[in-house]
């Protein structure tokens, strides 16, 4: 990922040819909330691996560039109303365009931080900005033990992070498919607004 030393060097590279570095005002006379939408617009069009930046756009996981599915995914998911235990785990900070059901198993069965509670569970619903993505039949939690970096490529390195703190947690599972109803609805009710743990436990 690109550091704000990477974007210094940049600059350093363009001024040792004999150059200087050209700016451009895209927009002005902006309040800094629509600063930041243009920002997060310009920075998913032009991609962080093009651009010098450290971070992506402000929510650009929620509503940064998607493709038109998930567009629709999102605007036309119906409030569904569960009545099992599951674990609801959020999942928009390591959600991807044109993720693998491969991916998105592994991203959402760990590792994440959980108490006792988890135990209640009997399913896992992966949610992206709301919407439930896949269901899955829990048979099982193991903790995580030290950094274990499992081949996602970038993926791997954010989980890794993670793995760092101890008390993680991770399931084993499979798809359920008695529970694919759940799929695409929303759940957007169970959420807290302004939440920031991932996880989120129904009727547990």
């Amino acid at each position: 990922m690109p550091k704000e030393s990477d974007k210094l060097q940049r600059i350093r590279d363009i001024r040792a040819k004999g150059q200087e570095v050209q700016y451009e005002i895209l927009r002005h006379g902006m309040t800094a909330n629509e600063a930041f939408e243009v920002e997060a617009a310009i920075i998913d069009y032009i991609g962080i691996p093009t651009l010098a930046n450290e971070v992506t756009g402000r929510d650009s996981d929620k509503r940064g560039r998607m493709g038109i599915s998930d567009i629709i995914a999102i605007y036309a998911a119906q409030p569904i109303k569960i009545q099992e235990p599951v674990v609801l785990i959020i999942v928009n900070k390591l959600w991807g365009r044109n993720i693998t059901p491969d991916n998105l198993y592994e991203i959402t069965r760990g590792d994440w931080v959980m108490g006792e509670r988890r135990n209640k569970a009997k399913y896992a619903f992966a949610v992206n900005c709301g919407v439930v993505r896949e269901v899955y039949q829990i048979t099982g939690w193991s903790p995580v033990e030290g950094l274990e970096a499992r081949n996602l490529g970038a993926v791997s390195e954010i989980l890794a992070r993670k793995a760092k703190i101890q008390k993680r947690w991770r399931f084993e599972g499979k798809i359920a498919e008695h529970m694919q109803h759940y799929v695409s609805g929303s759940v957007a009710d169970y959420l807290a607004r302004g939440a920031q743990n991932p996880i989120k436990y129904v009727n547990c």
